[in-house]
């Protein structure tokens, strides 16, 4: 089905970034928020791991209830630290700091996991990619550490950084999306829109 005003494109998250990102393809969308628990399961690799929380947001942004609407849209993005690990969102200050310092001077990779699916309940995704970027931070020293994680920009990031902000001012290279970074690879999505006949290719 094609994404029109009348049948928009459903954005299955409440964050702001990818909302915003969005926007910015000038496509008919709406929000519906789906939250997944996205506790990592005991010895699960990455991929794995985004595999299986972007199909769960997909199930829980499809249990709300909603008007017409062309299909869905849902992502989940890590941070895998440079020894493969996956990296959370900071508690407090301290581990903002202790997470900024174990990427400074080092590559880590943001991987997002994103589903297209048609609104029938219980569709298979039409299309599902996973996006990966590798970030080099530059060396960074303590007191730079403390001071950004003290601004409390990265308290509600993966890797306790915003690649879009403040932080932007330690990132030496990016290899890929750097819209994947910030949360959504929009030039992958609106390639597979426009695969999946949902837009116009014009």
């Amino acid at each position: 089905m094609r994404i029109t005003l009348a049948n928009p494109l459903v954005l299955g998250s409440a964050s702001p970034r990818r909302r915003d990102l969005l926007a910015m393809l000038h496509v008919p969308f709406v929000v519906q928020s789906a939250s997944a628990d996205e506790s990592a399961l005991p010895g699960e690799v990455p991929g794995a791991y985004v595999e299986r929380v972007a199909r769960a947001k997909l199930e829980a942004a499809r249990a709300g209830s909603l008007s017409p609407c062309a299909g869905w849209l849902v992502a989940d993005t890590i941070v895998v630290a440079p020894e493969g690990g996956i990296l959370g969102k900071p508690s407090d200050p301290e581990e903002a700091r202790a997470l900024i310092e174990r990427l400074a001077g080092r590559t880590h990779q943001v991987m997002t996991r994103f589903l297209l699916a048609e609104p029938d309940q219980g569709a298979q995704p039409a299309h599902a990619q996973t996006v990966v970027t590798r970030v080099t931070l530059r060396p960074i020293t303590a007191s730079e550490a403390r001071r950004y994680a003290a601004t409390g920009e990265g308290r509600d990031k993966a890797g306790g950084y915003a690649a879009q902000g403040k932080a932007s001012a330690f990132i030496e290279r990016i290899d890929g999306s750097y819209t994947n970074v910030v949360g959504l690879p929009l030039s992958e999505v609106l390639v597979a829109l426009r695969g999946l006949g949902w837009l116009d290719d014009s």
